[in-house]
Parts: structure tokens; C-alpha cells; sequence
């Protein structure tokens, strides 16, 4: 059930997923948003997904994800989804195009000699970011939520420290993390006391990530099978909203 069951019951279900709806991404996302009916097409890759886990899947999604935005190494690049907009994959690739992208906005904003202007509206483009990364995940859980809404649980089923949702973004910044932690690796400019240490890390760094790969498998090999429960707390985040911000709604 690890592997073929899970998707098995998820095809099953697809259909009956309500409408996401979701707020604007950035500039250069916006047009890229899970904004479908269902997520139906997602049947099509029956054959694919019967062959691998969910996370090693989303993990394949992650590194090219990764790849294709460093074709050119810039925040401004638009967004490319491959993948069919009603389907999880291309909820998968955004996600992470999000974190690659902010990712290089955080590294840009450390410049010791960036222009306050330019660093306050980078700040803005942060702060968006931000949102619509919790946006996603949110809409992912939805997905998870509707996948198992048939499912009983058990009369001793546990519920979970983290969404699945919230696991997987976290596996997503480990994508981002081994990737440029390579590249410290592979610095020619750099001692061999700096790549020995990035080494270290990069190891620890692959070590958490098939450890985080397997517990996301096992949660949703859980849930299905009854043996946990999944709930989906919506991220309050008052300094976003004008009504709860006092700096805001004073003003």
C-alpha cells in the first residue's frame, strides 16, 4: 500500500475535489496559479505514480524545478509550469518555483550595499512571497483533506504534529538547500576547510532529506490506512491582513 495503494485510493477521489481558489502570486507567477475545477487529470499519470512514492515523485519535480530556474539565475525569469494546470504536479512545480525564487530574494537582500529603495520594495516582494507560499500549501492540504475524506479513522487514530502539506514544503527548501550546498562544494574559489565543512552539511543535508521523504510516505501510508487523522488550521498571519494589523487599520 506504500506505494501503489496510495495513489490507487487518491484516483478515486479526484474527482470530487472542489474548485481551489487562491490569491495572486508575484508578478511572474500570477498566471501560473492552481486555479482548476479538479484535480482529474491527475488520473492520467496512474501509470507513473504506480512505480514510485509520492516523494520520490515530488522530490523529481522539486530538482527540476530547481534546474530549470537556474537556465537563467534571475528573479524576474517568468515561470515555465510544464505541467497540466489541473493537476498536483503543477501545483508541485510552483510551489517550488516560489522557494527558488525567494530563496535568491533573500540571498539579494543581504547585500550590504543594496539601495534602501530597492530593498524596501524587495521587502514588499518578500512579504508576497511569503503569502502566497502559505497559500499553496493551504490549497495542497485541501487536496490531501479531499484525497481521504472516504477514509474512517480509527478509534485510536492520532493526529499528526504537521499537515502533510506543511511537511512537504519543508521537503521543497531541502531540495533548494542540497542544491546550493553542492555548489559550495564545487567552489573553485574557496579553501579546502570551507568545502570540507559544506561537504559535512551537504551530507547531513541528504541524510534529512531521505529521513523527511520516508516520514511524509509513512504519514500518508497512516492516514489512509486509518491509523492517523489529518486537520488543516488555516495560517492566521494578522500583519498581512488590514483588518487585524493595528499599524493598518489605525491609519
Amino acid at each position: 500500500m506504500h506505494k501503489r495503494g496510495i495513489f490507487v485510493h487518491i484516483f478515486t477521489l479526484l474527482c470530487a475535489l472542489p474548485t481551489l481558489k487562491m490569491q495572486k502570486l508575484d508578478e511572474n507567477i500570477t498566471n501560473s496559479l492552481v486555479n482548476s475545477k479538479t484535480f482529474c487529470s491527475f488520473a492520467n499519470q496512474t501509470n507513473h505514480f504506480l512505480t514510485m512514492s509520492f516523494t520520490e515523485h515530488a522530490n523529481q519535480i522539486f530538482n527540476q524545478v530547481i534546474k530549470d530556474y537556474h537556465l537563467t539565475d534571475n528573479v524576474d525569469t517568468p515561470i515555465h509550469n510544464p505541467y497540466e494546470r489541473e493537476s498536483i504536479d503543477h501545483a508541485l512545480y510552483l510551489k517550488c518555483w516560489i522557494d527558488t525564487v525567494q530563496w535568491h530574494y533573500e540571498d539579494i537582500i543581504r547585500d550590504p550595499h543594496i539601495d534602501p529603495v530597492e530593498a524596501l520594495a524587495l521587502k514588499r516582494r518578500i512579504d508576497r512571497s511569503n503569502q502566497d507560499r502559505t497559500d499553496l500549501v493551504e490549497e495542497i492540504d485541501s487536496y490531501f483533506r479531499q484525497t481521504y475524506s472516504q477514509v474512517k479513522p480509527g478509534l485510536d487514530a492520532r493526529l499528526n504534529t504537521e499537515s502533510p502539506a506543511w511537511a512537504v514544503d519543508r521537503l521543497s527548501i531541502l531540495a533548494l538547500k542540497i542544491y546550493h550546498m553542492q555548489e559550495q562544494v564545487e567552489r573553485q574559489d574557496a579553501s579546502a576547510e570551507h568545502i570540507a565543512k559544506c561537504q559535512a552539511k551537504l551530507q547531513v543535508l541528504l541524510e534529512q532529506q531521505k529521513d523527511l521523504s520516508l516520514a511524509i510516505d509513512q504519514l500518508l501510508e497512516d492516514i489512509e490506512a486509518g491509523r492517523k487523522y489529518m486537520k488543516v488550521y488555516r495560517q492566521m498571519k494578522m500583519y498581512n491582513d488590514p483588518a487585524t494589523n493595528p499599524i493598518l487599520y489605525k491609519k
